[in-house]
């Protein structure tokens, strides 16, 4: 299926919950399939799979409501790494950096996070971010700019202890 990993991990991101991203994702391939007629051919079908994906999640009741996250599971790390570079420190710090970065997502306000992990995650073009999101190309700029100095932020509270700047929003918190 095109897209089925990308649009899952997206998916997960946005609610929180595996099981519920497995039902975005069948229900965004659903609604792809009902409305491909819609679809118009020459423009870009990530952008296009995406929005229904987000759009999906939006009239979810997940999307509506705040969620607790829980710990994503590594499914692509491993083997990129040397054996012989592997310590139990090296990956006890790996762990510790990646569970911070997940944290510090989780207390971004949903505008941001979602433009962070389109761009940084997903690798979208900027273009193809207004398009899934329908929002202009400088709004996703400005998102992206400040979505990182709040992460930033996050994490350097948490290196130094104090609280984090950024609290715990919910989702619709969409402008």
């Amino acid at each position: 299926m095109p897209l089925f990993d990308s649009l899952y991990n997206f998916a997960q991101w946005l609610a929180h919950d595996k099981t519920e991203a497995e039902d975005l994702v069948q229900e965004a391939f659903a609604k792809a399939l009902r409305g491909f007629s819609s679809f118009i051919p020459g423009t870009d079908f990530r952008a296009w799979i995406f929005r229904i994906l987000r759009n999906t999640f939006l009239t979810s009741r997940t999307g509506l409501r705040s969620r607790r996250t829980e710990s994503l599971e590594d499914d692509e790390e491993g083997g990129s790494v040397a054996v012989t570079w592997e310590t139990p420190e090296s990956l006890a710090l790996a762990s510790a950096t990646r569970e911070a970065l997940q944290a510090a997502l989780d207390l971004l306000p949903l505008r941001y996070r979602e433009v962070i992990l389109l761009c940084d995650v997903e690798e979208m073009k900027y273009k193809e971010i207004a398009e899934v999101l329908g929002i202009p190309i400088g709004t996703v700029m400005s998102r992206i700019a400040r979505g990182r100095k709040l992460l930033r932020q996050s994490l350097a509270a948490e290196r130094t202890g104090a609280s984090p700047a950024v609290g715990k929003h919910t989702n619709d918190e969409l402008s």
